[in-house]
């Protein structure tokens, strides 16, 4: 019924626009689609098998109770549904929208498995707290009892703002210390809003300082503030810093002018929608507008550059992946829907030079895919002779992050490290080798999901907990 009213709707809106005036086609679209947007929530989750081994509950880094909550879906019970989905996953919606789902839930589906098309679990989730802020389900933070502990955390990214959210909430004072202007780290900056909605990432931390959450912004651990003053500051600290040291090519020509940084890109991008001034953005630097776009990677972050580069009117826009489809390390829905948007992807290739300051030219050798390496992929080979040119006005690196080497950075010799660059720290309660430092996220796991970073803090303020809490028991002896 809801879908029969939505195309009568755009039908008649679309056959007599002058008889309609415009405030109140957009209110009748509005209610109209958030019936219709009801409906199919209803309609997936009452798809659920509500099978004897949940797959997509097993698959979920949080574990969420996916089969309970599409099941109050299905039977109307919109708040209890939300209420259940928000009790293991600090940012439900955020997840909703940027989960690989086809990697995780939903590709364990048993529904999916047996053929009939996987139960659409994170656009469920994605409506049922969408649902609950407009409903106001969504409560503020509000400890029983404030407790004297404070913790400082160190990136205010997804892992340090879930850590912050279980902290506060048992009455710790807490202190996030971020490098940028706004909370949120790759959230923030990283994801295009045509992914993650900025608004709704602000929510969240508009939340968390509400709730007495402080956040230290522009400021950069080992600059503006050492590592031993914040440990000198706070009962305990998290180490919750991500990955932004980027990967690099080293061939000819790579320092020319538009050669640029997936991060400088996208941030830029970011930066512009929230309304700053961006000058490199403005001079065409870090702005796709016109150009013929080459992109190298084949992550997350390389789709995020190729949708994002189609949005601001790239003529052309293309990705070099130097190995199949197969083997990409990226969601295979955003490659299909980077395909849909008029992406050309062009498989087994790898830049080995540049021509033309600014870049004019990408060197382009062919490859194909030998014996396996030590991960178990098929490792690239050359291809002697097989290269050729192709034109490229924006070349974007999309080659992934790597650790910062936070010891040398912040003259802590002591915080250990892997071979790697990660933080050593345990796999259970995430406590480094420095007492009362724990480390959660990328900077512990490589460059990872945003669900991961969710679950790592989670459990590192659960362990903190314990810790202050023992820390305070031994203090009162």
């Amino acid at each position: 019924m809801a879908l029969q009213r939505m195309l009568k709707f755009v039908t008649t809106a679309k056959e007599m626009p002058e008889k309609r005036d415009a405030s109140v086609r957009a209110t009748d679209f509005s209610e109209i689609y958030r019936e219709f947007a009801a409906a199919k929530a209803a309609e997936q989750a009452s798809r659920c098998s509500q099978c004897g081994v949940p797959f997509c509950q097993s698959h979920c880094p949080l574990h969420n109770n996916i089969p309970d909550w599409l099941r109050l879906t299905a039977e109307g019970r919109l708040q209890e549904a939300y209420e259940l989905s928000q009790a293991t996953n600090t940012f439900p919606e955020i997840c909703g929208r940027i989960c690989p789902q086809d990697r995780l839930c939903e590709g364990n589906c048993v529904i999916e498995q047996s053929g009939h098309g996987t139960v659409t679990i994170g656009a469920v989730e994605k409506y049922l707290t969408d649902t609950a802020w407009d409903m106001g389900w969504v409560k503020p933070i509000k400890p029983a009892a404030e407790r004297a502990e404070s913790v400082g955390i160190i990136g205010a990214g997804p892992a340090g703002l879930a850590a912050a959210d279980v902290l506060r909430r048992a009455g710790v004072q807490v202190t996030v210390y971020d490098r940028y202007d706004r909370a949120g780290g790759l959230m923030t900056y990283g994801i295009p809003g045509f992914k993650l909605e900025k608004d709704v990432v602000m929510n969240r931390i508009t939340q968390l300082e509400q709730a007495g959450v402080q956040l230290v912004l522009n400021c950069t651990v080992g600059v503006d503030i050492s590592f031993d003053a914040i440990r000198g500051k706070h009962d305990a600290v998290l180490i919750a810093t991500g990955v932004y040291k980027t990967r690099d090519l080293d061939h000819p020509g790579v320092k020319a002018a538009g050669i640029v940084r997936a991060i400088d890109y996208l941030t830029a991008s970011n930066r512009k929608s929230f309304g700053d001034e961006v000058p490199e953005f403005d001079s065409g630097e870090l702005n796709a507008n016109g150009k013929r776009v080459v992109v190298v990677g084949g992550g997350d972050t390389a789709m995020d550059c190729l949708r994002t580069a189609l949005r601001q009117g790239a003529v052309s826009v293309k990705c070099l992946y130097r190995r199949d489809r197969a083997n990409m390390p990226g969601s295979q829905r955003e490659v299909q829907n980077a395909e849909e948007e008029g992406v050309e992807f062009v498989w087994m290739t790898t830049p080995t030079g540049f021509a033309g300051n600014p870049v004019s030219t990408v060197i382009v050798q062919q490859m194909r895919l030998g014996a396996p390496d030590a991960t178990g992929r098929q490792a690239p080979e050359v291809i002697e002779g097989a290269d050729y040119e192709e034109d490229a006005d924006l070349v974007i690196k999309a080659l992934g992050f790597e650790p910062e080497p936070l010891p040398a950075l912040w003259g802590v010799d002591a915080l250990e490290v892997t071979r790697w660059g990660t933080v050593k720290a345990d796999f259970q309660t995430h406590a480094t080798s420095l007492p009362g430092v724990y480390a959660v996220g990328d900077i512990v796991r490589g460059a990872s999901l945003v669900v991961w970073a969710i679950r790592d803090g989670r459990e590192a303020g659960g362990a903190m907990l314990a810790y202050l809490a023992e820390a305070t028991q031994v203090a009162a002896q």
